[in-house]
C-alpha cells in the first residue's frame, strides 16, 4: 500500500517539547541485519510548556523492551512513534531496539555501504535508529558507545575510551538528534593537527577506505585553511580536541555537518591530479569549508525547527562563498554563483516548486533542501551586509554567537541582533523570507541640465500560495559611467523600499552610462531596455567586473534569443568586444574564460517563455552551435595563440593561477576543435598528465564526432575507480546530439557498471541527461519516458534522490503542447505508481498541479 497520506506541517502550529533532554547514552551492538541500539535518556518537565505529551519519533523499529525509571511499561507504537505516560518530573527512559542496517537502502538513519557502518541524521534519520524526540530544538550531549568487531569505531565529540572490539565517545556540546554520527569499518586515516588561536591542539583525522590515501592531501590542506579562515574572518575557534571526517561512497547528500564527525560523500573530498578536475578541487575546497563552518552556523547554533533551515544553510553557504572568494578570485567567485542562482533557484522560485527561503508549511522535509533555501538564503545574508555595512555585520556576528550559542533559534532571532548593533527597523527586510519569487525591477531613466535621475519599479508575479505581493527591501548597487569611459559616479548603494522609487545623481557634466546592479546586490530580474551599443560600451568600460561580464552575457543572449526564433545572426559588437577581452592580459584567465562562456540553453528557454514566446530546445541548441561557430571564426589566430601562452608548464597545482589558465586554455580548445576538427584535442589527450587536460581532451574530441577509441581507453584505465568512471558516464551524455542522447543514456543504463542503486552513478547519468537540454526535451518525449522508468524504479529503494530528480520536470509548462501532453503522461504515471514514497508524492502532486 501507499504510504500514508503526508500530514502538513505548519510553522503557526510550532509547540515546544514537554521535556528537556538532560543527557543521551546510547550503546550499539553492531550487526548487519541485527543491530542493537540501547538508549538511555534523562528527561526532565520542559518549564516552557505544560504540555507532558510524551511522544517520541521511531520509524522501522523493532522495539525489544521500554522502561521508566527502571519500570517495564507497555507503549502504544505506530509506524510514526511511540506514546507513553510519562511523570511531571524527572525520569531515565532506556529502550532498546533492533534496526537492519544492511537492507536500509534509503540512506537515512544508520545503513552500510560496501560493508562500512554509516549514518545519516538529517533532517529526520535518527528516529530511524531508536526512539527519540527527533527535532532540532531538543538539544543534549550524547555519550556512545559502539561495540563491533571493525577496526574504527567512531561517533560524535572526543574518545572517552575504547578496547577490543569498543570504543566510547562523548560530545560535550548539547545537539539535535540529527547531528548524530557514527561510523564503523576498515578504515585508514590521514592524520595532521592544528593548533587553535588560543593555543589548543586538534588530532585532525581524515578517514577512507584502503587504497585510497592518496587522494586525501588536499582534503586535509582545506580543512586547515577553513579553520584559519573562519578564525581570522570570523572569531570562530574550533571546540574538540579532535576533527574526524569520513569518506563514504553511497551517500544522498554532498557532506554532513555532524558535530566533530563530518561524513562526506566520497566525490566531496577525494581528489588527486590524475582522478580530478580542478573544478573537482574547487568544489571540495568549498564543501569542506561548508561543513566546517556549521560548526558554529548549525552546530554550536542550530534551528528551532526545520522551517528555520535557511538560518543556518544560507547564512553558512554565504560564508563558504566568502572563503572561496579569498582563496581563490572573488569576481569568478561572484560569477559562478549567479550563474548557479540563475540556472537552479530562479526556475524553481517561478515554477511549481517556489517557496519562500523560510517555507510556512511542509509535508516532507527532505524536499526542502532547495536552491531556494541554499541559494537564495545566501544572497539574502549578502543583501543584509550590504546595507548594513562591514563593521556592523561583524559586530552583529559576535552578538548572535554570544548571545545565541548553544541554543535552537529563529529567523526572529538573526534579525534582531542586527537590530540591536544598527538601530534599524527590519520588519519590512524580513519579507526575503517569507515571500515567495524572484522580483522584477524595471528601469527607466531621465536626463536633464546635469541631472540624471534612475526610476525603479519592482514587482513580484504570482506564486503558489501567494498571488499578491508586497514591495521588499532591495540593495541597488549603482555606478556612472561618462562617454569617454571614466566613471562619474563610484559604485554607491540605493536603498530601494517602495514599489516605485526615483534616485537623482546632480551635477554630471554630460548623460552617464548606467551601471545598475552592480555585483548582483540583490537577487532579482533586471529589465531594462538598452541597445547592443552601449553594453558593447560597457563591456570595454565597467570597472565592476560582475557587470561587465553581464554586458557580454546580455550581448550573446540577445543574439541567442534572435537567432532561436529565426531573426538574426550573430552580433557584430559582441564578436568585436570578445575579441578586444582575450587580447586584455590584465583580465585573469578564468575570468576571460567566462567570458567566453555562453547562456545555459535552459536558461534560454526560461527568458523566452518570459517574453511569452514558446521554446524550441532544437532552435536553441542550434542557435548556439552557430554562436560557437562564430566565436571561433571571429577569433581565428587568436585562439592558437592565447591557448598557447596559458599552457601551464609547471607541477600540477589546483591553485586559482594554474586552474584559471587551464579552463582558458580549455575554453580555447573547444574553439579551436571547431576550426580542425580535433587534431590538437587529440594531441593534447595524447600527452595529458591531469585528469582536467584529459577529459577536457575528450571532451572536444567527442563535441567534433571522434574520441570513440580514446573513450574506450579512458575506461579501461579508469574501470576501478569509482569517481573517475562517473565522469566517463556523464560526458558521454553531455557531449551528445540531442538526437543521440537519449539512446546514449539508455545504451549506459545497460552498462555493468551502472550501479543504479548508488546516488553518485544515478546523478552522473540522469543529472547530465537532464541537462542536455535539447537530447531531454527530444520532440518523441523518450526522454521523460526514460527517466519516470528509472525514478519509479529507484523510488522504493532511495525516495530521497528520486525526489530530488523530479525537478527534471518542474518547468515542463514553458514548453508546446505537444512536450506538455508528453510530460503530464509520465508525470501521471509516477503518480499512480503502488506505494510511492512521501517524498516523490508531494514533489510530483507540487509540478503536476503547475
Amino acid at each position: 500500500m501507499r504510504d500514508a497520506a503526508p500530514e502538513t506541517v505548519y510553522l503557526k502550529d510550532y509547540k515546544p517539547f514537554g521535556y528537556v533532554v538532560d543527557s543521551v547514552h546510547l550503546t550499539f551492538d553492531l550487526a548487519p541485519h541485527a543491530t542493537r541500539v540501547t538508549s538511555r535518556i534523562a528527561f526532565s518537565p520542559n518549564p516552557e510548556t505544560t504540555d507532558r505529551t510524551f511522544f517520541l519519533h521511531g520509524e522501522k523499529l523493532k522495539l525489544i523492551r521500554a522502561t521508566i525509571d527502571g519500570a517495564e511499561i507497555a507503549p502504544q507504537v505506530t509506524p510514526e512513534g511511540l506514546t507513553a505516560t510519562a511523570p511531571d518530573a524527572p525520569f531515565v527512559w532506556e529502550a532498546e531496539v533492533e534496526i537492519d542496517p544492511a537492507g536500509n537502502t534509503a540512506l537515512e538513519g544508520l545503513y552500510m555501504s560496501n560493508g562500512m557502518y554509516c549514518t545519516q541524521c538529517e533532517a529526520e534519520g535518527f528516529r530511524k535508529i531508536t526512539y527519540y524526540p527527533d527535532r532540532p530544538d531538543v538539544m543534549s550531549t550524547f555519550t556512545v558507545r559502539i561495540n563491533g568487531d571493525l577496526p574504527v569505531l567512531l561517533s560524535n565529540g572526543n574518545p572517552k575510551g575504547q578496547g577490543a572490539g569498543w570504543a566510547e565517545w562523548h560530545d560535550p556540546w548539547p545537539k539535535p538528534a540529527y547531528l548524530f554520527a557514527l561510523v564503523a569499518g576498515d578504515l585508514v586515516a590521514t592524520e595532521d593537527t592544528f593548533t587553535t588561536v588560543s593555543g589548543q591542539p586538534v588530532a585532525l583525522k581524515l578517514w577512507v577506505r584502503p587504497g585510497d590515501e592518496h587522494k586525501t592531501a588536499f582534503g586535509m590542506e582545506a580543512l586547515k585553511k577553513s579553520m584559519k579562515w573562519d578564525e581570522d574572518s570570523y572569531g570562530r575557534e574550533y571546540d574538540l580536541k579532535v576533527f574526524n571526517i569520513v569518506a563514504v561512497d553511497d551517500f544522498n547528500m554532498g557532506a554532513m555537518e555532524n558535530k566533530g564527525l563530518n561524513i562526506f560523500n566520497s566525490s566531496c573530498v577525494l581528489a588527486s591530479p590524475d582522478t580530478s578536475t580542478d573544478m573537482n578541487f574547487e568544489r571540495i575546497e568549498a564543501i569542506i569549508a561548508h561543513e566546517y563552518f556549521h560548526n558554529w552556523t548549525g552546530d554550536r547554533i542550530t534551528c528551532r525547527d526545520w522551517f528555520q533551515l535557511c538560518l543556518k544553510e544560507g547564512l553558512t553557504v554565504f560564508r563558504d562563498s566568502q572563503f572561496t572568494a579569498d582563496m581563490r578570485s572573488a569576481p569568478v567567485k561572484r560569477i559562478h554563483d549567479v550563474i548557479d542562482l540563475r540556472t537552479r533557484q530562479f526556475p524553481e522560485d517561478n515554477g511549481p516548486l517556489s517557496h519562500p527561503v523560510r517555507p510556512e508549511s511542509f509535508q516532507e522535509i527532505n524536499n526542502f533542501y532547495t536552491a531556494t533555501v541554499y541559494e537564495k538564503g545566501a544572497e539574502v545574508i549578502g543583501m543584509l551586509k550590504r546595507l548594513v555595512g562591514d563593521a556592523a555585520y561583524a559586530e552583529a556576528l559576535d552578538l548572535y554567537f554570544a548571545r545565541h550559542d548553544g541554543q535552537a533559534c529563529t529567523i526572529e532571532d538573526w534579525l534582531k541582533v542586527f537590530e540591536d548593533v544598527t538601530g534599524r527597523d527590519l520588519t519590512q527586510f524580513k519579507r526575503w523570507y517569507s515571500q515567495s519569487g524572484t522580483p522584477r525591477v524595471k528601469v527607466t531613466e531621465d536626463w536633464a541640465e546635469g541631472t540624471y535621475t534612475l526610476n525603479f519599479e519592482q514587482t513580484t508575479l504570482p506564486t503558489p500560495g501567494q498571488p499578491e505581493k508586497l514591495p521588499q527591501v532591495l540593495p541597488i548597487a549603482v555606478g556612472l559611467i561618462g562617454p569617454n569611459g571614466d566613471e562619474l559616479q563610484e559604485t554607491t548603494v540605493l536603498e530601494m523600499t517602495e514599489a516605485k522609487q526615483s534616485f537623482s545623481f546632480d551635477g554630471l557634466p554630460a548623460r552617464p552610462v548606467p551601471s545598475i546592479l552592480r555585483g548582483f546586490s540583490a537577487p532579482v530580474i533586471l529589465e531594462r531596455e538598452s541597445t547592443n551599443t552601449e553594453r558593447a560600451f560597457l563591456l570595454a568600460h565597467d570597472t565592476d567586473p560582475f557587470n561587465r561580464w553581464e554586458a557580454g552575457r546580455a550581448l550573446a543572449q540577445d543574439t541567442l534569443l534572435q537567432m532561436a526564433t529565426g531573426a538574426g545572426e550573430p552580433d557584430a559588437d559582441y564578436l568585436d568586444g570578445l575579441r578586444s577581452l582575450m587580447r586584455d592580459d590584465t583580465l585573469d584567465p578564468a575570468y576571460r574564460a567566462l567570458m567566453l562562456g555562453l547562456p545555459g540553453q535552459a536558461e534560454l528557454a526560461g527568458l523566452l517563455a518570459d517574453r511569452g514566446i514558446t521554446p524550441d530546445p532544437m532552435a536553441i541548441w542550434q542557435a548556439v552551435e552557430h554562436l560557437r561557430d562564430a566565436q571561433a571564426q571571429a577569433l581565428g589566430p587568436l585562439l592558437e595563440e592565447l591557448y598557447e601562452a596559458n599552457q601551464v608548464t609547471d607541477p600540477y597545482r589546483p591553485d586559482a593561477e594554474q586552474s584559471g589558465k587551464r579552463a582558458l586554455a580549455g575554453a580555447l580548445l573547444r574553439l579551436i576543435t571547431r576550426r580542425d576538427g580535433g587534431a590538437r584535442a587529440s594531441a593534447l589527450y595524447t600527452a595529458a598528465d591531469n585528469m582536467t587536460l584529459a577529459l577536457t581532451a575528450l571532451s572536444c574530441l567527442l563535441q567534433a564526432g571522434q574520441g570513440e577509441a580514446e573513450l574506450a581507453a579512458f575506461y579501461d584505465r579508469w574501470k576501478d575507480d569509482r569517481l573517475v568512471i562517473d565522469k566517463w558516464f556523464m560526458l558521454q551524455i553531455a557531449e551528445a546530439t540531442p538526437e543521440r542522447a537519449v539512446s546514449v543514456a539508455q545504451a549506459l543504463t545497460e552498462h555493468p557498471d551502472f550501479n543504479w542503486k548508488n546516488p553518485n552513478r544515478f546523478r552522473a547519468l540522469f543529472g547530465a541527461l537532464t541537462a542536455n537540454h535539447a537530447g531531454f526535451h527530444d520532440a518523441t518525449g523518450a526522454g521523460y519516458q526514460l527517466l519516470a522508468d528509472w525514478l519509479i524504479r529507484l523510488d522504493p529503494l532511495n525516495p530521497q534522490t528520486t525526489a530530488r530528480m523530479c525537478t527534471a520536470f518542474q518547468t515542463w509548462k514553458r514548453y508546446d503542447p505537444a512536450r506538455q501532453a508528453k510530460i503530464a503522461v509520465e508525470l501521471d504515471r509516477i503518480a499512480a505508481t503502488p506505494d510511492l514514497s512521501r517524498d516523490t508524492s508531494e514533489m510530483i502532486s507540487r509540478i503536476r498541479g503547475a
